[in-house]
């Protein structure tokens, strides 16, 4: 009887020292997580055996990296926003501005009006460009602009683009080189997202290229290719960033984001969109989900 006793008051105090050095360890947590700033990498560690224990260390750990994450990302958002609104503030400005001091121009001198008028009215051509690609990659980043896709032709969209821009081409004195393999080449595509992804290749070889264009197809993929201007040349990883610009890119006229939407719609689609320079050619490759070779 008396060992039984004995055998009792052993394992209930073990549990109390058990219920103690559980207690202390969730005090020493507590008082870590309270003198921890929220920036720091802290990771809490157990001293006591069991599994209760080191599952709540493990899912408190858990949740102090996944805050971290949260935090990093909103810093990040944070300082893309503040990157994207300068930018954004920049090129609206610029043909602005420009179309602003051609007008005070036009009060001083009136036998100009033509030419002043002429000019203000590209600036503002400008700026309606500007917006309209703010507001379609505004739409695409926030997955409001559905595309239905399906086969179709890859030559008629590109012949709309390219009479489009034929006033440019031919004031550029840039003749279009087409090269496909079949009239007939089909892809898989949104004929709107397509007009609009050749269109705006076509505004990058007039605004950034060193003359020239030719476009190819063959093997499921399309391939804008222009000669380079001298000076510092586009990096092909980065080429598709959002207001990415090789030195004099930015005052080459444009929002930044031609070849960044020209990606997304390509994601959207299923499809790729890939970018080398071989020599002083820089070659970009539209490669289409679902194509028929």
């Amino acid at each position: 009887m008396l060992s039984a006793l004995i055998l009792t008051l052993a394992a209930l105090g073990a549990a109390v020292l058990r219920l103690w050095a559980y207690r202390a360890q969730m005090l020493e947590m507590a008082r870590t997580l309270e003198e921890t700033t929220a920036e720091s990498n802290l990771r809490l560690t157990v001293r006591m055996s069991g599994a209760a224990p080191r599952r709540l260390c493990q899912a408190m750990n858990a949740r102090l990296e996944e805050g971290r994450r949260l935090r990093i990302e909103t810093q990040k958002g944070e300082q893309e926003l503040k990157y994207t609104m300068a930018c954004i503030s920049h090129d609206i400005r610029t043909p602005l501005a420009g179309a602003m001091g051609y007008l005070q121009l036009l009060e001083g001198e009136p036998e100009r009006q033509a030419e002043y008028l002429a000019i203000v009215g590209k600036r503002l051509e400008e700026l309606e460009e500007l917006l309209e690609e703010l507001f379609l990659y505004t739409r695409l980043q926030g997955g409001s602009l559905p595309l239905e896709c399906g086969e179709m032709a890859a030559l008629p969209p590109l012949w709309d683009a390219l009479a489009e821009f034929y006033p440019q081409l031919e004031a550029a004195g840039v003749e279009p080189e087409l090269r496909f393999d079949r009239e007939d080449m089909a892809v898989w595509a949104s004929p709107e997202a397509l007009g609009r992804v050749y269109r705006n290749l076509i505004a990058n070889a007039l605004r950034h290229g060193g003359g020239g264009l030719t476009v190819s197809g063959g093997d499921g993929a399309v391939r804008f290719s222009n000669a380079l201007p001298p000076g510092p040349r586009p990096d092909p990883e980065h080429l598709f960033g959002r207001f990415y610009q090789s030195s004099p890119a930015r005052a080459r006229g444009g929002a930044g984001l031609g070849l960044s939407i020209v990606r997304e719609l390509m994601e959207r689609m299923g499809g790729q969109v890939s970018a080398r320079i071989t020599e002083n050619t820089l070659e970009i490759k539209l490669s289409f989900a679902g194509a028929h070779k």
